[in-house]
């Protein structure tokens, strides 16, 4: 008889995620039952709870936002946490209810396309390509919309911890012809996608190790895996940096492409992965400054050159 893996974890770990699981589960079925502008108005009514009272991960946040903005005010960057929990707090009522509200004939009504055409010819060609967002707008819908329009994506995403979790967002992420590569041991994977001229999806945002690549990010110095650059050097792939900034309520969005670059055209942009890294993260970087409140500063961005957050800072 074959175990599984999820069977061979303690007891006490599986009951734990089988109790997480169902209020989640709880939380979705709610939602779902619930009119949207119900759950828009609280959405905004409980981002000032997890912000300020429960203040969770505030140091991190606002030693983040400190960093990006190092002007601004105490007043202004706990607004930019609240603003940044409700958008958060949004996008788990989106993905409740995306399956009902964006479809092939509805999707005009909520979303506005910039700069797509160029995005649709690319996609179109016989080539490898890469598509590169971050932790920014809601960079979910935008891979759902992808797979909506009938683009076949395949996207590297760390699994969670909780496999049933793990399970349930991943069966959100597919149901619309987007796959899901485990972010660990994908390499192959990617490498056989770009050689049958599909696409790649990545988040090039996340934090990497000290030997990966070094860039600027609000002018402080991040990494990122330098895995991003390669397989699109090595392809010679083009790559596709988009966004998707919430405009207004729910489901209203910009879908927006922020810059593409081809390899096989040249530049110092391609050089080298590393400065392909720095050109898709400046991008990523004129996106947020435009709505900060979009952003997830909930990570550790700045883990090398950090310096202390001046939380406690008051208005000038």
């Amino acid at each position: 008889m074959v175990v599984s893996p999820v069977s061979r974890r303690p007891l006490t770990t599986r009951l734990a995620d089988v109790a997480a699981y169902v209020a989640v589960r709880v939380v979705i079925c709610v939602l779902q039952a619930l009119p949207r502008g119900t759950c828009e108005r609280w959405a905004r009514r409980l981002s000032g709870l997890f912000a300020d009272r429960l203040a969770i991960r505030r140091d991190v946040v606002l030693g983040n936002l400190g960093i990006a903005f190092p002007d601004a005010t105490l007043e202004t960057r706990q607004a930019l946490s609240r603003g940044m929990w409700e958008h958060l707090l949004l996008m788990v009522v989106e993905i409740a209810h995306a399956d009902r509200v964006i479809r092939t004939t509805t999707w005009r009504r909520y979303l506005r396309i910039q700069g797509m055409e160029e995005a649709v010819r690319t996609l179109w060609l016989e080539r490898p390509k890469v598509i590169l967002s971050g932790h920014y707008g809601n960079f979910e819908i935008a891979a759902y919309l992808f797979g909506l329009f009938g683009f076949r994506t395949f996207s590297v995403a760390r699994e969670l911890d909780n496999p049933l979790l793990d399970n349930f967002v991943t069966r959100f992420r597919e149901s619309r012809g987007q796959v899901i590569l485990p972010k660990i041991g994908s390499a192959p994977d990617v490498a056989q996608v770009l050689d049958a001229n599909g696409t790649i999806g990545l988040l090039g945002d996340q934090a990497a190790g000290p030997r990966d690549c070094r860039v600027e990010f609000f002018g402080r110095p991040v990494t990122v895996h330098k895995a991003i650059g390669l397989f699109a050097l090595s392809a010679c792939a083009p790559v596709i940096v988009c966004s998707a900034t919430r405009r207004g309520g729910l489901f209203a969005y910009d879908l927006r492409v922020e810059g593409t670059i081809d390899p096989a055209a040249g530049g110092p942009e391609v050089e080298n992965p590393r400065a392909l890294s720095q050109w898709y993260t400046g991008l990523l970087e004129r996106a947020i400054r435009r709505e900060p409140r979009q952003y997830w500063w909930l990570h550790r961005r700045w883990r090398e050159g950090r310096r202390p957050a001046t939380v406690g800072r008051s208005a000038a």
